[in-house]
């Protein structure tokens, strides 16, 4: 029987069984009480709520009391109770978490062998869980410990402290609610060197200066000179500041003079240069001599000094003459006189000297020295040519992108520095992202690159540096955005699906992988046999995977191709093995009458009849329905035709749609025929003439006849039923009866019966019974009954636990519970313990008992919360005891 819930006195309106909310949110809990003034309190998890700031608002509107929680946090999921009197209203309050979103997601890393690497990331939610993974592989704390997972509030961090080449690859981190990627190339530890030594040639008493850049700044080495190392001494000094190396030689003398290299440590190279000393011989000259400049070059031609910019240029000339002449010192038409600033001369008895502090490119030009005294003058004329590292280039072109390559181009920069360009180097990040990463160490001699192992659906930018022997030039502008992407993979199993005189349909399966790019549509052509012109068969393209083409020429023979397009372009074509000629092809009529009906088809009144019927026949058939030899009228039953099925459809059954169905299609003189029973079944009626045969002792022998209307199908039975005319409350004696009389057995004595039957066919019962006219009376015997005595039996039982408590092992943050079953007379009562000290004023605790299964429920417990539990049961009888260990685990 159907329970009835007891209708309450207090509430006119109870809580929900349960509420859910998204945390941060804010929650109503609402109750409708009968009495207007009726006050309420709340309790979570069983403690009495207070009114403490914003967070838990009561309110008291007319009928209404309402509880609200502001700014739900993850401490509110819990059991509410709203209590008036002795009455409560309870449900329980579920808050659910956000997904986690991932606010910076991880960048590109390039590193060397043994360095050390962090990925980091920051995400939505504090202390949230994240999974590490390494090419689809999730990442764990190994033996080795090779792998660190650190968390710092919203920030979560990998880190592998010596990377190996083994550790190149994709990097992911994932939350419930996204993940990002990035990739880590480990080079091997590579030297590059961005300046070179220089040869040098320096007077006696001049300074000379060995100077080398190289590409790491934590690389260390030593000067050698002749194959020995040279010791620091208060002439000779070594410096390394960041990426540059010096070795300093002051006051040179002759034995300076010798090959010195600079050998960084742990790598098989060294820069070398060699020291050059020159000497300056004077000699003995008569009285008026004409001044004479003493440089390499004949006296009048041009000499080249080349010099890196930002580079101190110091050019000593040797000079004889008697007297001594005078120094005149000139660039084009202006003349070069200042002894102090960026570009001054110096004039001695023996030589003179040209100086440039800081080389720039407006330095460069022809620089004419003039010697004259009484006797005569010299002159000669020097080129400085200013070097530099070479412009940027222009922002480069991606060209030809592929699912996880692409082909950079780019063009030379406008400007050198002077010197050819050796080769470029290039560098791509993700949009989003702000670390650029280096794809070469070697440097690209060519115009383009191909980049490789990108990932497909990431937008990236690249940009070029060039390189020439002084060092690289500036990024240039980084390139447009780009998206790896790659074709579709071809479509699958062109196939001809129907041709005639001037048309065809063909279809065909969407291709294996799409990948990223998505799909745009399909191309359809034809190609006419013996030729290799191509030709669209649509305007524009097709989403679906089959098409019809029309305005062929009837009689070619042509070849179909398809391919899949997207932003990457064409796929490779799915191309027919061989050539269809446009022609309609003869096809005589045929019924494809489905199995299920080749037999009686039985429906009930008010269903739905919907009767497909496929057929085969070109060119397309004329179809003709019949129902018992006449037309169909098309207001009660519908028919739709194809060219492939014909359709029989009526909404709504009635008993007059049943009868036989014939369906003929016709090509020309060929024809094929089909008949369908359709059999529209109803309830019955009732049976007729019941009336009671005979009475004897506790039995009614009762008799009927079979109902008037059998629904259109067979009685399947009858259900007997009888009532007591006291209470005229019906209960079946029978069902599924199937004889027409029946005897009713077990009558109480002193009552009168009425009985009714139902008829039953495959529909169900008859909407009404048939009733008996008479009623029959049960007449008493006289025999009276005389109970027998029995002993009272005593049921108390002392308690006693029939499955004792075991030892649980839970995670923390989720529900856990603890059961055992009891058995004892009179209801023992129970007491929970936590390590022998009672539970019972504990709110986080919640004890149940039912049908002798005792339950303590500990929510959403920590690992404070394990310990021994103990449970205790006392009744007049004696008292008895369990317990067991839980154990809180927290998650790694």
């Amino acid at each position: 029987m159907k329970k009835e819930e007891k209708k309450s006195e207090a509430f006119l309106k109870k809580l929900d069984p349960a509420y859910q909310v998204d945390k941060g949110q804010k929650m109503k809990l609402v109750v409708e009480v009968a009495n207007p003034d009726a006050e309420v309190k709340w309790l979570k998890n069983g403690q009495e709520l207070r009114v403490t700031g914003s967070r838990y608002i009561f309110e008291s509107i007319g009928n209404k009391r309402i509880l609200t929680i502001n700014n739900c946090s993850l401490a509110d999921d819990a059991a509410y109770t709203c209590v008036i009197g002795e009455e409560k209203s309870f449900t329980e309050l579920f808050v659910r978490e956000p997904p986690v979103q991932i606010l910076r997601p991880l960048e590109d890393q390039v590193v060397m062998v043994g360095e050390r690497v962090e990925f980091e990331c920051e995400v939505s939610e504090d202390g949230a869980q994240v999974k590490w993974e390494k090419n689809g592989v999730e990442l764990t704390r190994e033996e080795t410990f090779k792998y660190r997972f650190k968390k710092d509030g919203k920030k979560h961090f990998l880190i592998i402290n010596e990377t190996t080449l083994e550790d190149s690859g994709n990097y992911i981190v994932k939350t419930n609610g996204g993940e990002s990627v990035a990739e880590l190339l480990v080079q091997e530890k590579q030297l590059e060197i961005l300046q070179g030594v220089a040869d040098l040639t320096v007077k006696a008493k001049e300074q000379a200066v060995f100077k080398c850049e190289v590409s790491d700044e934590t690389v260390t080495g030593i000067w050698v000179k002749n194959g020995k190392e040279v010791v620091p001494n208060e002439r000779i000094k070594i410096s390394h500041i960041g990426r540059v190396h010096k070795l300093t030689i002051d006051d040179v003398v002759p034995s300076d003079e010798g090959d010195y290299s600079f050998i960084p440590n742990g790598f098989a190279f060294n820069l070398s240069a060699k020291l050059h000393f020159m000497e300056v011989k004077i000699d003995f000259v008569p009285r008026q001599e004409p001044p004479k400049i003493k440089l390499d070059c004949a006296s009048g031609n041009a000499d080249t000094i080349i010099v890196v910019a930002g580079n101190k240029l110091r050019l000593d000339v040797p000079i004889t003459g008697d007297p001594a002449p005078t120094v005149v010192w000139s660039k084009g038409d202006q003349i070069i006189s200042e002894t102090d600033g960026r570009v001054h001369v110096e004039t001695h008895p023996d030589h003179c000297v040209f100086i440039i502090e800081g080389a720039e490119k407006s330095d460069e030009g022809a620089y004419t020295v003039l010697l004259k005294n009484p006797a005569g003058e010299d002159k000669a004329t020097i080129n400085v040519k200013v070097i530099e590292a070479p412009d940027p280039p222009q922002a480069p072109k991606i060209l030809n992108i592929g699912e996880d390559f692409c082909t950079v181009q780019w063009q030379p920069p406008k400007y050198d520095g002077g010197m050819p360009i050796t080769g470029y180097i290039l560098e791509r990040k993700k949009k989003k992202s702000y670390r650029w990463m280096r794809l070469n160490y070697d440097l690209v001699k060519e115009l383009t690159y191909e980049s490789k192992r990108m990932i497909e659906g990431v937008i990236y930018e690249m940009r070029i540096y060039a390189v020439n022997a002084i060092g690289m030039s500036l990024p240039s502008q980084p390139s447009q955005p780009f998206m790896p992407i790659a074709p579709t993979s071809e479509p699958t199993q062109l196939t001809v699906e129907d041709v005639s005189d001037t048309s065809i349909t063909v279809k065909w399966r969407p291709p294996e992988r799409i990948g990223a790019g998505g799909l745009d549509g399909y191309m359809v052509e034809y190609c006419k046999e013996g030729s290799s012109e191509w030709v669209p068969a649509l305007q524009g393209l097709t989403e679906r995977t089959s098409t019809l083409i029309r305005d062929l020429p009837t009689g070619e023979r042509l070849t179909f191709r398809v391919k899949a397009i997207n932003l990457a372009g064409p796929s490779e074509p799915c191309t027919m093995k061989e050539p269809v000629t446009i022609r309609e092809i003869m096809q005589r009529p045929k019924i494809w009458l489905p199995r299920f009906l080749r037999q009686k088809l039985v429906k009930k009144v008010g269903e739905t009849v919907n009767i497909v019927i496929p057929f085969q026949g070109k060119p397309r058939p004329v179809v003709t329905w019949l129902k018992d030899g006449q037309p169909i009228d098309p207001k009660q039953v519908g028919i739709r035709n194809s060219e492939a099925d014909t359709i029989l459809f009526i909404r709504s059954a009635e008993r007059h749609h049943s009868g036989e169905y014939q369906v003929k299609i016709q090509i020309e003189n060929c024809e094929d025929t089909a008949a369908i029973l359709i059999q529209i079944v109803d309830k019955p009626s009732a049976p007729q003439k019941l009336k009671i045969v005979e009475i004897w002792g506790f039995n009614v022998a009762l008799e009927w006849s079979p109902p008037q209307d059998d629904g259109n199908t067979e009685i399947s039975g009858y259900t007997i039923q009888k009532a007591d005319k006291k209470t005229m409350e019906w209960f079946t004696v029978y069902e599924h009866y199937r004889r027409l009389n029946c005897v009713v057995s077990d009558l109480i004595m002193g009552n009168e019966y009425f009985f009714r039957v139902f008829s039953e066919n495959m529909c169900g019962l008859s909407e009404k019974p048939a009733n008996s006219k008479d009623s029959a009376q049960i007449q008493k015997t006289g025999i009276s009954y005389k109970p027998p005595n029995y002993k009272e039996h005593e049921f108390g039982e002392a308690p006693k636990f029939t499955h004792p408590l075991v030892n649980r092992s839970v995670v923390a943050g989720y529900n856990a519970t603890l059961s055992c079953s009891l058995r004892g007379s009179p209801k023992p009562r129970i007491t929970w313990y936590k390590n022998k000290m009672d539970l019972s004023g504990e709110a986080r605790y919640r004890a149940f008992s039912k049908q002798g299964v005792l339950t303590l429920e500990v929510r959403k417990p920590s690992p404070f919360d394990g310990g021994v539990y103990m449970c205790k049961a006392v009744n007049e009888h004696g008292e008895a005891e369990t317990e067991c260990r839980l154990e809180v685990r927290v998650p790694q």
